[in-house]
Formats: structure tokens, C-alpha cells, sequence
């Protein structure tokens, strides 16, 4: 008796925990529209996300410079953490030996520990450099921010990945080695076809993490507000430019501020829809048997 009151009383507080979890999301949505939607009606939304121009002084409010700026740096980021990533989680899953992974492990947990201001500090003392004098430009710009981001984004997607490719039941490696299948060639055709949703839920986490990310993007990116012509060219991204003019912005400009974060807001949730939808579609595919 006593055990199915601690069991009810346990349930309750993970549900009262949840509901206050989603009224939280939603007041700080609610906060974010309701401070936003004044530069929508001013300055006209379809003026607002294809504005060319960002100069609050001039009362130009163009964000789309910036969205092209953040959705770069993420998928060049993403375009070289997936690669290596899923390359290590299926070393340290299938190939390294155990002592090997237990000193792996805890050192790729650690990166993601690793402050953000910290990475930004190393990519402005290191990387800026040194891509100034080996890759050109002034070293401030797109591939610096991606290659930032590429460090802090791996972890997760390392992580989740292993994990998932860990879970597959031991019987289809047992089943593939039986009938003649080499390791690699099951790790190829059997493990990581079906580890694929596990796999896909680590880029949308590392995603997230990427599009998201501020300090670190703001000391190395550049934050020029232009459309780039190549990865050397410095961008400013969604979240920089709310960090950087939060300080000062009133008016029309605080509005605007709030705008682009409704735009962040919408990009991100497009996004996930989209990883979602070929996340789920894989998964029916991998059930169905269809591998």
C-alpha cells in the first residue's frame, strides 16, 4: 500500500513537473511575440524577413542577410561535425577496445562541458589567425564560426550516436556474422541502417546546439550584415544580432530585436520539422524491414 502511494505521489510530481515545463516554453513564446509583433505591424513582415538592410538609426530593419548568415555557418558546420562524428561513435561503438573507450568517452563528455566563451576565446586567439595567414581574408568570418562550432557540436552528436548504434540489438550483428558477413560489412548494412534514427536524432540535437549558439559565433564570425559570397567572408548571425544591440535598442529598434528572435524561433522549428519528418519516415522504413 504504502509503495503504491509513493509510486502515485512520484507519478504526480513528474506530470505537475511537465505542465510547468510547457507553461514555462509558453510564457516565454507568449513574451517573445508579444514584444515582437509591433515591427511586423510597422514595418511589414515580408519588409522585415527580406530586407536587405540593417540600420536601426536609419530605420531600415532587413533581417534576411542574417538568417542566410546563421543557416550557413550551420550547414557548414554540420556539413563537417556529421562526417567525423558518426565515424567516431561507430569506432567507439564497434571497433576501439573497451580500455580505449572508457578514456575516449569521458574526454568527448568533457568537450561539451567546455564553455562557449571559451571556445570563442581559442577560435579568436588560434583559428583567426591562422586562417588569415594559410586560407586568406581576414580571418574573421563563416569557416572560422563553423569550425568553432564543429568542436562544440561534435560531442553531442558522438554521444547520442554511439548510443544509439550500442542499442542495436546484439542479434542482428549475431545473425549477420552467421551467415558470412564481415564485421565492417555488418557494421555497413546491418548496425547503421538500423541505428539510422538514433543517428538522426544526434544531428538535430547538434543542430539546435549549432543555429543556437551566440558568444562564441559573435568573437569570430565577423558580424558584417551581408550575404556572402564565400565561406571567408565575414556574417552576422540571428543570435549575434540580438546579443550584440540588446544593450541599447529602444523603440522600434527593441521591437525589431524581438522580431528576429520570432524569426530564429520559426527557423528552428522548421528545421526540426524537417529532420523530424525524414527521422520518422526512416524509422517506419527500418520497422517495415525495408533496410
Amino acid at each position: 500500500m504504502i509503495s503504491k502511494t509513493r509510486e502515485n505521489l512520484i507519478e504526480k510530481g513528474l506530470f505537475i513537473t511537465a505542465i510547468f515545463s510547457i507553461i514555462a516554453i509558453l510564457l516565454i513564446i507568449t513574451f517573445i511575440f508579444r514584444e515582437g509583433i509591433p515591427i511586423l505591424q510597422d514595418y511589414g513582415v515580408i519588409n522585415f524577413i527580406f530586407g536587405m538592410d540593417w540600420a536601426p538609426s536609419d530605420g531600415k530593419y532587413g533581417v534576411f542577410t542574417m538568417i542566410v548568415g546563421s543557416l550557413c555557418i550551420t550547414l557548414l558546420s554540420l556539413a563537417i561535425a556529421v562526417p567525423l562524428s558518426i565515424l567516431c561513435a561507430i569506432f567507439m561503438a564497434e571497433v576501439a577496445p573497451e580500455i580505449m573507450r572508457k578514456i575516449l568517452k569521458p574526454v568527448i563528455e568533457t568537450l561539451a562541458a567546455i564553455p562557449s566563451v571559451v571556445y570563442g576565446f581559442f577560435g579568436l586567439i588560434v583559428l583567426v589567425p591562422y586562417v588569415r595567414a594559410n586560407i586568406g581574408g581576414t580571418g574573421f568570418g563563416m569557416l572560422t564560426a563553423a569550425l568553432i562550432l564543429t568542436v562544440m557540436i561534435m560531442p553531442t552528436i558522438i554521444s547520442v550516436s554511439e548510443d544509439a548504434i550500442r542499442s542495436v540489438p546484439l542479434e542482428y550483428k549475431e545473425a549477420s556474422l552467421a551467415l558470412g558477413a564481415t564485421h565492417w560489412q555488418t557494421i555497413r548494412k546491418v548496425i547503421f541502417p538500423a541505428a539510422i534514427p538514433g543517428v538522426i536524432t544526434s544531428i538535430i540535437l547538434g543542430m539546435g546546439r549549432a543555429i543556437g549558439e551566440t558568444l562564441a559565433v559573435i568573437m569570430v564570425a565577423g558580424n558584417v550584415t551581408q550575404i556572402p559570397s564565400s565561406i571567408l567572408d565575414p556574417v552576422r548571425a540571428l543570435t549575434s544580432n540580438i546579443a550584440l544591440e540588446m544593450g541599447y535598442a529602444t523603440g522600434l529598434h527593441y521591437s525589431a530585436l524581438f522580431g528576429t528572435a520570432i524569426i530564429l524561433f520559426a527557423l528552428i522549428m522548421v528545421l526540426l520539422v524537417i529532420a523530424n519528418y525524414f527521422h520518422y519516415k526512416k524509422k517506419i522504413v527500418i520497422g517495415g524491414g525495408y533496410l
